[in-house]
């Protein structure tokens, strides 16, 4: 099957079985159930309507009811309208988490009581009705060949499982999570049992009822100590420690350890690393045994001066006995190689990401060196004679279709603006204006349709999902809609093509036109906003591992997996490229810290360039996927070498140069392929060839000039190709050991001779100064080479760059402004009502009379209505049940143009609540008990609710979905 002919279908076979379907691009598991979501009337005789409604941002807008015959996220029971039927009371308000490594447990797919193996590394866990199963497997299974696919998994093989004497839970529920742990909670026969679990963690940390701990092994345990309340044992050839509160005991009878924890209902289990003196090393690990670990942070700093990214990983610990804090942290290898201020003890783990080091505290931080993208490779080899013609009649031939359209929905839209923008960059680099500015005409036409939504419109059409939390395109692929794959995939081209229009076109990429869209497709994959409770934090990047996951449920017994690392990439390098182009820091500085962090990971884990974390029967240089338990030579839609390697190449960009941080082992990657293709490549070959070129462009340059007839990949055009492959070949290798204090800036060697480039896109000039000393003036507008190579690289901020052509003013087509809006669980204020369901309100325990704390937050935004003269209305549904003493209080805020500031903000006198369970009705009958500023008409604005308890020692329950509802006094 040649590559471009692309089929989805249902698979349901374990990844292991899928390696000889040659299913181009189906790259994660595309399920045909479809979801039919019936909408009602809503309360109070408030009708919904039926076709989709337009909710506008700026000159764009997306549709905030579901276009009719498309889909929602599907898996077991109700889940596609109720994500959050497997969280407890506990867990977090907001948008769910997806695509993370314990999503299974959550987003149930398959296994709809449990989930399956969760692995955190050092440990994998396996949740069931009886408590938690630990795994620490420490040898590989392989398979396949060293020349062929193959793979390697280090595959749940249970130890020990941790519960709870007579516990029979029908199923796990979530009851919380933070940055990279999650907490399992199971209830059943009168005992209950929750658990926290996360990567870099050899505990996991437990609290029960109802019963006295149960530690069950795979076999016989082998004690080697038992001394009051801790226990030494050995499983299936691994040590581990079980840690009971002061006063406790366990009892090992056959395969069971138990303990009754002394009443106290509390207990820790580590998997102990080998070497050393166990018995000392289980004294180590006792000293935080019972500080449990409550919470994990990451926070971050990018520093342009000494292009440098700053990482700490926070642990929050609470002390169930004694005063002790902080906790065991192993680190994976992209962590350890950059760790900064610590020493790691002498015993390590054993991983599917190769070897863990350890170090004990409250939080660590790495220092990486940023080393730059740029636009687009510089023009510095084609620009006379007969190189020049080449490349000019091979733009040429792009004038009438530079988006060559492949696909209508979100993926093949995406490639095509993503060719389209490599068609642009480069052009403008030539002076080929016409074709420049016909790219960018492409470009602007398919976002601008893309970015408008309208009754009735089913496709080229963005729906926000409040429920979800998540913004889904229509026409969706593989499996974005109902699995909630690959966002970062799609949408990250969509978001690097928006970049390359902002540089030249400022006016269309201002949150009044098109950027409030743009932004929305940034916070959807990997919301950069902790504030921002409409979308989860960096959903699609894992914070710990330092990648992203591609699967939104990753319900699989390897685990979540991601195959592209480049279009991830491509997600990350959009960011940066966006963000300077608009003056946003926090996109560019979250850009750099995802770009930065994940491209030491593909080193580490795609590539292996240090030869220590790939197994060594495993007999590969690369892999095409990483599993949450190892890796496989091997893509989700081929078993063609070029696919299983070209994959982690694709789309190449300005911001893929991370490719060549090593020139040597762009050979060895290579000569793989060509080793295990039985010879050169014959498809993706431009691919491949411009991923030769960084680190032999002379030798990538001759296989185009004999092969320059070659099929381009779907996302590329020959135009780019020869562009790239040429001036890399006159540019060298890039040169990592120099840096810049500018985010667009890139250093080139050949021969010992340097190339600087930084490129400029404010209304400025500035000086770029590179880390040896050297400086480049770039004047406003443009980019510039040492060699003197100069051209415009846009005018964003105002600089000398190409005239833009207009932007056109679109007025989306909407319907009436929906003034009756209905708070819904995750946060969202949208204008029709969703299935009912309840959030939870904290208790006050103290008196917050007037000032929120713990607040449920709702908010709407990119609302544009007249103020009709009239005041704030609500009905909430609460009900307190037989708690005494409850006081529920609300705030309604306007921002009235979407700035940033609260131009009205409405304070409301708490309502006592009666101690009878049944709802009662909280109205703005209760009067304001403050309120500053004015109200006016909406452009662009959002309108916040914060509920919470004022006073009382109870939770009080609020209505959502169809229950409550605020009337905003416009249109």
């Amino acid at each position: 099957m040649h590559p471009s002919i692309r089929t989805t279908g249902p698979d349901s076979a374990h990844p292991r079985e899928r390696r000889l379907t040659h299913r181009p691009w189906a790259r994660r598991r595309a399920l045909v159930a479809g979801v039919a979501v019936a909408m009602v009337a809503g309360m109070f005789g408030f009708g919904l309507a039926r076709s989709a409604e337009a909710a506008a941002v700026g000159a764009g807008s997306y549709a905030d009811t579901l276009p009719a015959g498309r889909s929602l996220p599907t898996g077991c029971g109700s889940i596609s309208t109720n994500p959050r039927q497997w969280v407890t009371a506990n867990a977090p308000a907001g948008a769910v988490p997806t695509n993370d490594w314990w999503s299974s447990i959550l987003y149930k797919k398959t296994d709809c009581s449990y989930g399956e193996p969760l692995h955190a590394h050092p440990i994998s866990y396996d949740t069931s009705g009886a408590g938690l199963g630990f795994s620490y497997t420490t040898t590989p299974a392989i398979s396949g060949t060293a020349t062929g696919v193959g793979e390697f998994h280090y595959p749940y093989v249970q130890d020990i499982q941790v519960g709870v004497a007579g516990l029979n839970s029908p199923d796990v529920k979530v009851d919380g999570w933070s940055d990279w742990t999650v907490t399992p909670y199971w209830s059943g026969g009168g005992r209950t049992m929750k658990a926290t679990i996360g990567h870099g963690l050899p505990f996991g940390y437990f609290q029960v009822t109802g019963g006295d701990a149960r530690i069950t092994a795979a076999g016989a345990p082998s004690v080697w100590s038992n001394s009051g309340a801790t226990i030494g044992f050995t499983v299936n050839g691994h040590d581990y420690a079980a840690y009971a509160p002061t006063g406790a005991t366990w009892a090992v009878s056959g395969a069971t350890i138990s303990s009754s924890l002394a009443g106290k209902g509390f207990f820790s289990v580590a998997v102990l690393p080998a070497g050393g003196d166990r018995a000392a090393l289980a004294n180590t690990y006792g000293q935080y045994a019972h500080a449990h670990v409550t919470g994990t942070r990451v926070s971050y700093s990018y520093n342009p001066a000494s292009s440098t990214l700053s990482t700490t990983y926070a642990f929050t610990t609470t002390a169930r006995q004694g005063g002790a804090t902080g906790t065991v942290m192993a680190l994976y290898p992209h962590q350890w190689n950059h760790l900064t201020g610590s020493t790691p003890l002498a015993q390590t783990y054993v991983s599917a990401r190769g070897q863990m080091k350890i170090i004990t505290g409250t939080q660590f931080t790495t220092s990486m060196k940023y080393t730059g993208v740029l636009p687009e490779v510089p023009a510095v080899g084609d620009g006379t004679g007969a190189d020049l013609a080449t490349v000019t009649g091979l733009l040429n031939a792009e004038l009438g279709n530079p988006m060559d359209n492949r696909g209508d929905d979100t993926y093949w839209t995406g490639k095509g603006l993503g060719r389209a923008a490599r068609i642009a960059e480069i052009a403008d680099q030539l002076n080929l204006t016409s074709v420049r500015d016909a790219a960018l005409g492409a470009i602007r036409t398919r976002l601008n349709d893309w970015f408008t939504a309208s009754p009735g419109k089913t496709s080229r059409v963005f729906y926000l999902n409040p429920t979800w939390g998540t913004l889904i395109g229509y026409p969706a692929s593989y499996g974005s809609d109902q699995e909630l794959n690959d966002h970062h995939f799609h949408y990250g081209y969509y978001i690097a093509a928006a970049a390359t229009l902002a540089k030249y076109d400022p006016n269309w990429a201002k949150t009044s036109q098109y950027g409030g869209m743009v932004d929305l497709l940034i916070r959807d994959a990997n919301n950069y906003d902790r504030g921002d409770t409409r979308f989860p934090y960096l959903r699609d990047f894992d914070i710990y591992a330092g990648h992203d996951w591609a699967s939104g449920h990753g319900a699989f017994g390897a685990g979540n997996n991601q195959e592209s690392s480049s279009e991830g990439m491509n997600f990350a390098n959009a960011l940066i490229q966006w963000g300077q182009a608009t003056g946003n820091t926090a996109v560019r500085d979250a850009g750099v810290y995802i770009y930065t962090t994940q491209a030491a990971a593909i080193q580490e884990y795609w590539f292996d360039v240090r030869d220590q974390n790939f197994p060594a029967a495993f007999g590969h240089s690369t892999v095409g996927m990483v599993w949450g338990d190892g890796g496989a030579y091997a893509t989700w839609f081929s078993a063609e070498p070029e696919m299983i390697q070209g994959i982690n190449m694709l789309p190449i960009t300005g911001g893929h140069f991370y490719l060549g941080d090593n020139p040597a082992y762009v050979t060895t990657n290579y000569n793989e392929l060509t080793r295990n293709n039985g010879g050169p490549p014959t498809v993706w070959r431009d691919i491949l060839w411009e991923f030769l070129a960084l680190g032999n462009g002379d030798a990538a340059l001759a296989n185009f000039r004999a092969n320059s007839g070659l099929t381009s990949e779907e996302g590329e055009s020959k135009a780019h190709t020869f562009h790239w492959i040429r001036n890399l070949a006159a540019l060298g290798t890039v040169d990592t050991s120099v840096t810049a204090n500018h985010p667009l800036a890139k250093v080139f060697s050949k021969n010992g001779a340097r190339t600087y480039v930084a490129a400029n896109i404010t209304g400025a000039a500035i000086t770029v100064t590179f880390s040896n000393g050297t400086a480049l003036n770039v004047p406003a507008g443009k980019t510039v080479t040492s060699g003197a190579h100069t051209w415009s690289g846009g005018n964003a901020g105002g600089g000398v760059g190409p005239s833009p052509q207009p932007t056109p003013t679109v007025t989306p087509t909407v319907g009436p402004f929906a003034a009756t809006r209905y708070p819904q669980a995750g946060g969202g204020l949208p204008g029709t009502a969703g299935a009912a369901g309840a959030v939870t309100l904290a208790a006050a325990n103290g008196n917050h009379d007037g000032t929120p704390v713990n607040a449920q937050i709702f908010t709407a935004t990119g609302l544009t209505a007249a103020h009709n003269g009239g005041a704030t209305a609500f009905d909430l549904f609460v009900d307190a049940g037989t708690t005494v003493a409850n006081g529920v209080q609300a705030r309604v805020s306007y921002d009235l143009t979407g700035d940033g500031s609260w131009d009205r903000v409405e304070t409301y006198r708490y309502f006592a609540t009666d101690p009878v369970a049944g709802w009662e009705h909280y109205t703005q009958a209760a009067g304001l008990q403050s309120s500053s500023g004015t109200l006016g008409n909406l452009s662009g604005g959002r309108v916040r609710v914060e509920i919470w308890n004022a006073i009382g020692g109870g939770t009080t329950t609020l209505g959502t979905g169809d229950r409550s509802l605020v009337r905003l006094p416009f249109g």
